[in-house]
C-alpha cells in the first residue's frame, strides 16, 4: 500500500491527500514527529520536509513530484489535461498555486496564530497536554511577532503575504465565476492543487481532517470571513464532498506523532 509521510496540517501535504483521493488510491498516512522523525525521513528520502510518498521501492519527496509520480504510475482518472494548451495551463497554475498560495498561506496563518490567543491553540493535535495548550496560548503575540521577524514572518511579511492571498482570491473568483473547473470542464492538477492549499486559509466543511469539529469552516481571519471570497470556498468544499475522502474513511495512522521506520 502507498504510505504519505506527512504532517496532519501541512497544506503540501493535503494537496497531496485530495490527489490521492480523487484517483481512488489507498494509501496509509503515517504522522513525522517534527524533529526526530524529520531526521528519520531524511535518511528515506534525502530531505527532511514532507510530504514524501512510499511506493514500495520507490520514494518521492516534493508535493509536485508526488502528483507527477502519480500520474505516470496511476493514469486512471488522469489530472492533466490532453490539450496542449489546457496541459500548459494547468501546469503553470500549479506552480503558481505552489509559490504563491502555498508561501503567502503559511505567513498570514502564522500572523494569525500570533494575533489570536485562542486560534493558535485549537489547532494543537487533541493529543496535547493541557499545560502545554495553556503555555502555548499565554505567548504575548508581540513576541511571537518579534521573533517571526527575523525568520521573514514579521508584520510587514505578513501583511504584505495577507494583501497578495487577496488578489489571488479575487483572481480565482473570476476564473470560476462561470466555469465549473479552473482549466477545462473536469478537475485537473490545478484544480487538486489551489484546493487543498488553500487548507491553511479556511479549513474546509467535513470530517477531512484531524481537528478539534469547532475548527471546520474557521480560518484566516479577513480572508475565511470574507463575503467576496465566499465563492471559491464554496466550490472548494464542493470538490471536498465530491472527491475527499471522509477522515473515517481513511485507512490511517492515528494518535499523536510517531516516529517512522526505516526500512
Amino acid at each position: 500500500m502507498l504510505e504519505l509521510y506527512q504532517f496532519e496540517l501541512s497544506h503540501y501535504s493535503e494537496k497531496v491527500r485530495l490527489i490521492l483521493d480523487y484517483k481512488e488510491l489507498e494509501y496509509r498516512k503515517i504522522e513525522v514527529t517534527p524533529g526526530v522523525g524529520q531526521l528519520e525521513l531524511f535518511r528515506l528520502s534525502g530531505q527532511r520536509q514532507v510530504p514524501v510518498l512510499k511506493d514500495g521501492d520507490t520514494i518521492v519527496a516534493d508535493s509536485t513530484e508526488i502528483a507527477l509520480y502519480l500520474e505516470r504510475r496511476y493514469p486512471t482518472k488522469p489530472t492533466l489535461p490532453v490539450d496542449p494548451k489546457q496541459r500548459g495551463l494547468c501546469l503553470m497554475m500549479e506552480e503558481w498555486a505552489d509559490e504563491s498560495i502555498g508561501l503567502k498561506g503559511r505567513k498570514a496563518l502564522i500572523g494569525a496564530l500570533n494575533k489570536n490567543q485562542n486560534f493558535r491553540t485549537s489547532i494543537l493535535p487533541n493529543s496535547t497536554p493541557d499545560f502545554f495548550k495553556t503555555l502555548v496560548g499565554a505567548i504575548p503575540g508581540d513576541v511571537l511577532d518579534m521573533l517571526g521577524s527575523g525568520v521573514g514572518f514579521g508584520g510587514d511579511a505578513v501583511k504584505a503575504a495577507h494583501t497578495g492571498l487577496k488578489q489571488d482570491l479575487e483572481a480565482l473568483c473570476l476564473i470560476l465565476q462561470e466555469s465549473p473547473y479552473l482549466v477545462g470542464d473536469t478537475p485537473t492538477l490545478a484544480d487538486l492543487t489551489v484546493a487543498g492549499l488553500s487548507l491553511i486559509l479556511k479549513f474546509p466543511q467535513g470530517s477531512y481532517l484531524n481537528i478539534p469539529a469547532e475548527l471546520q469552516g474557521k480560518g484566516i481571519p479577513g480572508l475565511a470571513d470574507n463575503s467576496a471570497y465566499e465563492p471559491f470556498f464554496a466550490w472548494r468544499d464542493r470538490l471536498y464532498a465530491e472527491f475527499r475522502k471522509p477522515l473515517v474513511a481513511t485507512n490511517s495512522a492515528s494518535g499523536s506523532p510517531t516516529s517512522i521506520e526505516i526500512e
